[in-house]
Order: C-alpha cells, then sequence, then structure tokens
C-alpha cells in the first residue's frame, strides 16, 4: 500500500498511514460511529480552517474503501490530494448491521424500499456538526463538498439535494440510478434524473466509466442534468472498464472549484426543492406534511412574494397525495409584527381565497394548505411582487403532443397580484428545429387580482415533427411581459408522439381477472434466459376483460421481440398515458427489474375509469412497456482485461391503442 508521509493530529507519530480512523457518538443509531479522517499536512502546524468533503462508499464496502481495492487504489489516491491541497476529507461509514454479512459485505445507507429504520440524512448532519465542532473547518455551505461512489454517489445526489443549504457541492462516481427515501412506512422512490430542480443553487458533477455496467442509466441522469439551464453541472467519462472511481483527483479539484464560488455563499432568491419527508426544513423554511400516505412535497419557484405547493405520491407524474396537510413555517424575510395578505389560488377547484397573516417578532408567516396544489402570493411589507403566472400545463411531469397537427398549448396565465394586470404581452418561441411555431403573439388586455386567463391556448399554435421510435423531447419558451415592462421566462417540455405509432401484437385487460403470461426471465450477468410463466391477479372489476366504468385495471401487452434476442414473444405490464379525463393512473406499479443490482423499478399502471363515463366513448392511449437485457460480449476487451460484467440495458416500447368503452 502506498505510505504518504502526512504530519498527524497533535501527540502522534508522524510519518503512519495517511489517514486516522475515527468514532463519535451518533443519536440517531444510539450507538458509536466510524469515520476516516484525511488531513492536509499543514494542518498540524498552524490555525488555518479548511473545506471539507465527505466521502460515501459503495455497496459493500465501509468508511476504510478497502473492500474492492485492497486499500491500493481509493484511500491512496484520495491522500495524495489532500497532501498537495488544503481540504479534508471524511469518508462515512454507511454500515447498517442488519443489513451486513460481516465487517464487509452488504447493503450500506438504508435506502431500500422496506427500509427507514435509520435516516442517514439526519445522520449526515450529526456528522457535519461533529466534523465542525472537533476540526478547524470552514463551516459554511460553500466550503461543504459530498461525494462518492455507486451506492455512495446515490446518497451524494440524494443528501445534496435533500439539504441543499447545507451542501455546495456534490459529485457522483456511477452512481445508483434510484433507491427510496423518506419516512419509514412512507417511503418513495427517489430517483436524481426526477429533482434536478433541488440541485439550482448547488454545483454537480457526474462521472462515468465507459465499461460500467450501468452506463445507461448514467446517461439518463446526465440528460436530465444537462438539459437543467439552472443548474452548474459538470460531466466527465473516463475510458474505463470497471464501477468505479476514476477521476477522483479531477473531481476533487472541482470541488475546490466550487470552494472559491462565492455565489454560493448566499441563498438564493428563487428557489425549488421536493421532499419526501414529514418534516423538513429548507433555506430556513419549515415545513411539515402530515398524513398515512407516501408522497412527495413540491415547492416551486420560492421567493418572499409567495411559492406554488404541490404534491405527487410519486415522481414524476403521479397525482397530489389523498389527506395531506401541510403546514409551513416561512423564513424570517418579513416585517415582524406588521399583517400580511395570503393571496391562495387552488388548483382542483379554481377558486381564489384570502387570509391575513401576521408576521411574528422574527419577521416569519405561518400558514397551512391541502396537498392538491396551491399558487401562493404574499403582500405587505418587504413581499416581494411577483410576475405573472403561468399554471401548470398538466397535472403529469411532461404534455405528450402529437405530430404533424396544429397543437394549442393549454396556457393558463394567472395574476397573483392584489391590483389588476393590463396589456400582457405573450410571446413563444423554440429553439428545436422539430417545432414550428405558427402563431407566436398573444396579448391579455386585463387580468383581475386572482384571476386566470384561460382563453391564451387558441391564439398560440404549434406543429411538431417526430420521428420513428420513442417519444422525442422538446422545449417551448414563453416570455410573458407585465403592464411594468417586466419580463418573465418560462420553459415548457413536451413529449412528441413518433409519427409512427405500432399497435401491440395482442393486448388483455385485467379487470379483476387471473392470466397466466409467458414473460422473460434473464439468466444471469453473462446474457441468456427464456420465458417462463406468471400467474397474476390483477384489477378491480367483474373480470370479463374489459373495462368498464367504475372498475380498475392493468393492461398487458404482447411483444413480438424484446431487447433481449432471447426475449420473444412474451408479456409485460404497461405504463399508461391518456389524456381523457375519464381515465386516470391510481396507482404506480413498482417491481424489481428482475436480476439487475440497481434498485431499478420497472414502472407500470393500474388505472380506473370513471364511473360517470358516458357509454361507447373511445378513449385513445399510449402503452408503454420496458424490456431489458444483459448484454454481454465476451470478445469486447479493455486492454488485457476482458469486459467486467454485462451492461444492463433497457429499452421502452411505445403502442397506441384504443380503449372502448361498452
Amino acid at each position: 500500500m502506498l505510505r504518504l508521509a502526512i504530519p498527524l493530529l497533535a501527540g502522534t507519530a508522524a510519518f503512519a498511514e495517511p489517514f486516522h480512523d475515527r468514532t463519535h457518538y451518533s443519536k440517531v443509531f444510539g450507538e458509536n460511529r466510524h469515520y476516516r479522517l484525511l488531513l492536509p499536512p499543514s494542518y498540524d502546524s498552524g490555525a488555518e480552517r479548511y473545506p471539507v468533503i465527505y466521502y460515501h462508499h459503495g455497496h459493500s464496502d465501509r468508511y476504510t474503501l478497502e473492500h474492492y481495492d485492497g486499500g491500493k487504489d481509493t484511500i491512496p489516491r484520495i491522500a495524495a490530494f489532500v497532501a498537495a491541497n488544503d481540504v479534508i476529507v471524511v469518508s462515512v461509514d454507511g454500515y447498517v448491521a442488519s443489513h451486513y454479512t460481516g465487517f464487509y459485505g452488504g447493503s450500506p445507507w438504508d435506502v431500500r424500499r422496506d427500509g427507514g429504520d435509520y435516516d442517514f440524512g439526519a445522520y449526515f448532519g450529526e456528522l457535519v456538526a461533529h466534523i465542525d465542532g472537533a476540526y478547524r473547518t470552514r463551516a459554511s455551505r460553500r466550503f461543504r463538498a459530498i461525494s462518492g461512489l455507486s451506492m455512495g454517489g446515490f446518497m451524494s445526489l440524494w443528501l445534496s439535494a435533500r439539504y441543499p443549504h447545507l451542501i455546495g457541492s456534490a459529485s457522483a462516481f456511477n452512481p445508483g440510478p434510484e433507491f427510496h427515501g423518506g419516512d419509514k412506512a412512507r417511503r418513495v422512490l427517489w430517483r436524481p434524473k426526477d429533482h434536478v430542480s433541488n440541485h439550482t443553487r448547488t454545483m454537480v458533477r457526474l462521472v462515468r466509466s465507459s465499461g460500467d455496467y450501468i452506463s445507461q442509466y448514467h446517461e439518463e441522469t446526465r440528460e436530465a442534468y444537462a438539459r437543467a439551464a439552472g443548474v452548474d453541472f459538470e460531466y466527465r467519462r473516463d475510458e474505463y472498464h470497471r464501477h468505479w472511481a476514476t477521476s477522483i483527483e479531477e473531481t476533487f479539484a472541482f470541488h475546490k472549484r466550487a470552494f472559491e464560488n462565492p455565489s454560493l455563499d448566499s441563498v438564493p432568491e428563487v428557489w425549488s426543492h421536493a421532499n419526501p419527508y414529514r418534516r423538513f426544513d429548507v433555506w430556513g423554511w419549515q415545513v411539515e406534511a402530515a398524513g398515512v400516505e407516501p408522497g412527495i412535497t413540491h415547492l416551486d419557484n420560492v421567493s418572499s412574494g409567495g411559492l406554488r405547493i404541490t404534491t405527487r405520491r410519486y415522481a414524476p407524474d403521479g397525482p397530489p397525495v389523498p389527506g395531506r396537510a401541510i403546514s409551513v413555517v416561512t423564513a424570517p424575510l418579513y416585517s415582524p409584527g406588521n399583517d400580511y395578505e395570503l393571496l391562495d389560488y387552488h388548483f382542483s377547484t379554481g377558486r381564489v381565497s384570502r387570509s391575513r397573516l401576521p408576521a411574528d417578532a422574527r419577521g416569519r408567516l405561518r400558514f397551512a394548505v391541502d396537498g392538491d396544489g396551491h399558487q401562493l402570493s404574499f403582500h405587505g411589507p418587504g413581499a416581494g411582487s411577483q410576475p405573472p403566472v403561468l399554471l401548470p400545463v398538466t397535472p403529469r411531469d411532461r404534455l405528450r403532443v402529437p405530430p404533424d397537427l396544429e397543437v394549442h398549448i393549454p396556457l393558463r396565465i394567472y395574476n397573483p397580484r392584489r391590483e389588476t394586470m393590463t396589456d400582457l404581452r405573450l410571446a413563444l418561441s423554440s429553439e428545436y428545429p422539430t417545432v414550428s411555431i405558427l402563431a407566436a403573439q398573444a396579448t391579455i388586455p386585463r387580468l383581475e387580482p386572482g384571476g386566470v386567463a384561460l382563453d391564451v391556448s387558441p391564439r398560440l399554435t404549434v406543429r411538431f415533427t417526430s420521428g420513428d421510435g420513442y417519444l422525442a423531447p422538446a422545449r417551448l419558451l414563453l416570455r410573458i411581459t407585465d403592464d411594468g415592462g417586466h419580463t418573465a421566462a418560462e420553459s415548457i417540455d413536451v413529449l412528441v408522439i413518433p409519427s409512427v405509432l405500432p399497435k401491440p401484437l395482442a393486448a388483455e385487460i385485467l379487470d379483476g381477472r387471473t392470466m397466466t403470461f409467458p414473460v422473460f426471465r434473464q439468466k444471469g450477468n453473462q446474457g441468456g434466459g427464456a420465458p417462463v410463466e406468471r400467474t397474476v391477479t390483477e384489477g378491480k372489476g367483474n373480470g370479463n376483460g374489459i373495462l368498464e366504468p367504475g372498475e380498475d385495471a392493468t393492461i398487458w401487452v404482447k411483444l413480438a421481440q424484446g431487447l433481449d434476442p432471447f426475449d420473444k414473444n412474451t408479456w409485460r405490464r404497461s405504463k399508461v398515458y391518456s389524456d381523457s379525463p375519464y381515465l386516470v393512473e391510481i396507482d404506480d406499479i413498482q417491481e424489481q427489474k428482475q436480476l439487475e443490482w440497481t434498485s431499478a423499478q420497472e414502472r407500470t399502471s393500474l388505472v380506473r375509469l370513471a364511473a360517470d363515463t358516458p357509454p361507447r366513448t373511445m378513449i385513445p392511449l399510449l402503452l408503454d412497456n420496458e424490456s431489458w437485457s444483459f448484454h454481454f460480449t465476451p470478445d469486447v476487451r479493455y486492454g488485457s482485461e476482458r469486459l467486467y460484467q454485462a451492461f444492463q440495458l433497457h429499452r421502452r416500447h411505445l403502442h397506441e391503442y384504443s380503449l372502448g368503452v361498452p
């Protein structure tokens, strides 16, 4: 093992190991917890304070970072960086005794669906407080970074999204794509790609190895961050044949650049945040989301002038969380002792209510709403004036639009002020070559306080072009100029339906039926597999295979060929998309993708047909299915070594389907 001459803490022998293994007491765990500490050479000889990088290990490893490499790679490289740079590195321990078979070997961080016994987010706060209290650190978010490999890479993205006010920069080496978070019994699937807005005031770096077996997931994560204009994002791909932490030195240098970025010192004037926990604090705001159902609370475009509060049972396209009661205490942004008016537009009713909010002695406001969705604005001393607001264009994550037709984007403009707005000017544009703006300008002559302009859409028309394959992303930009000459810009993401959309080879509706399907089953990470029989009973109804009003159902389709060469003439459950007001998705069915080690979930739909659906209604559907493969090519080499293991690939299949109501 490489030995570096790094002075240790005062009173200890020099020229020993380039790290110190320490413990501290944790209230979260009720026991002492381990960490590995690496200090710069100058630490013992002066009074300087240092920034800190917290490093999170991967599956089966611990804070020693020695399980995968015997201590011959990661620790020496981190130690070499610390020896040459004024920074402290803390290696965090993800150990959970019940999840490990020994000192090494097990699932860390308690991020499984049935987990939640130990909150590593709360523990991270304990560790930060301990490190800041025990060592000479620069204890602010700008000088606090987080990094990690694999499951630890997920933790880096997850914790920095959960605590943006604590962490200024985050990096992830080949991160796990999705795990579960939230309180015990209220866990939800959390995919960083669904929540990039949490990082709009954080510097983020993603590192991918070319031979990493979950590279496709890393590309999907990269695409989500790269398309988020508000995220300071970097990406690096290394030619390397394993699931590993590459470019450690360059990535830690990225964090050094973050330490030099003074913009990370300030609280953002406008921010967004999503959180699955019952209670959370962010940027000085305190939120409690009471209720038994799991779900995610979203705070969007928060400023001193107001915010949007919505909930989703799951991301990115879940319905509101039933029974949610949300209590909010704002940051101390307002004039103590003064009264403020709260203007509340309720999404589910379309009504506006007004209430009085007194600011407390610290200048905080307190209010409560349900989880149905609210656009809120505050009016009084020091509250900023909000611009015109574009209300959500769809209850889902993004609009799905047809190609080659004139499309009216369903725009609704809301006035959050107490004063009437006049002469609002709207301009629609796009940089996408697949988007043709046919009518780009519209004017709203007058919009009353709390009013919504509903007649804008017919005056703004767009035509989309798509190709073959899957849904294609496009983006529109809507600029709204108010009567004071101020311009607000809103991005509208859409998905364009392919021009050529096949019908399924066969489809079955399970409305309380029991059926046996041949489904593809992977053999292992050297490829191969075969169909096996799976018997399922799903839905709720009379079981006649016809979705009738008031019934719940899943929809299964048959594929002639899945992604894997051995996946032929097999069936899978569908994710169902529909614009019909009569058909709603009532559950997101999440199942592990067979033998994959990522914790990634296959997500499909349980739908309900409304009891008041008129007879002989035809409802067009998009049926979205997924197939996957351990893609193994035994003659691939990285230098003299063979391919480490099969790539875990997946493909989406889209079909059109018409649901006929009897």
